[in-house]
């Protein structure tokens, strides 16, 4: 896992992309475990494929994560799983959103 420590602030920025419920919660799972499977992400969400797939879209349209599709292992009919991770710029934009809603919540 890399290191997500910055000795930089994070200057709190409101991000209506991220803001958007499923979006939020998805980015606040790929920042604790890096990479996920779609099928993953699609469960603990417990919304549907379309649902799942149109939200990170949507992070991917804007540059804040990746998708990415690899054979799985064992499979002998080339069963592929998507994979999705957050970018450096979904990193960050995450980490100043959730600075922006601990602002607010403190009344700032």
């Amino acid at each position: 896992m890399p290191d997500k420590s910055n000795d930089s602030p994070i200057e709190p920025k409101f991000d209506e992309t991220i803001h958007a419920p499923v979006r939020l919660r998805i980015c606040g799972m790929l920042d604790a475990y890096d990479k996920l499977r779609f099928d993953a992400l699609r469960d603990t969400l417990d919304v549907s494929d379309a649902v799942c797939s149109k939200h990170l879209k949507t992070l991917a349209d804007h540059g804040y994560v990746t998708l990415s599709k690899k054979a799985e292992r064992g499979s002998g009919k080339g069963y592929k799983v998507t994979w999705v991770s957050f970018t450096d710029a979904g990193r960050a934009a995450f980490q100043a959103h959730v600075a922006a809603l601990k602002q607010i919540v403190a009344g700032g």
